[in-house]
């Protein structure tokens, strides 16, 4: 599984950091964060068979955020903000 680019992407984190993936998102305006990832067919028949996925986040002992992980895409507005808002 691995983050992909996608048409409204409009920020890039840890792009020049190589001990990271870099992850494309949408930033909104009212602070949603959007990425979308791509599954390998082994991925999608493992879910498809088992219907489950596993999801860890680092939470470096912060309070945990909101998640939604979801297969469908979010619809946003005219939240997005810019790339130099969303830095």
């Amino acid at each position: 599984m691995k983050p992909i680019e996608f048409d409204g992407f409009n920020y890039t984190y840890a792009k020049d950091q190589p001990e990271y993936l870099p992850l494309p998102v949408l930033k909104t305006a009212d602070g949603e964060v959007i990425s979308c990832w791509a599954l390998t067919w082994r991925e999608r028949l493992h879910v498809m068979f088992t219907g489950q996925l596993w999801y860890s986040v680092l939470t470096f002992n912060r309070p945990l955020q909101p998640q939604l992980p979801s297969v469908r895409k979010p619809n946003w507005t005219d939240n997005a903000t810019t790339e130099s808002e969303a830095s």
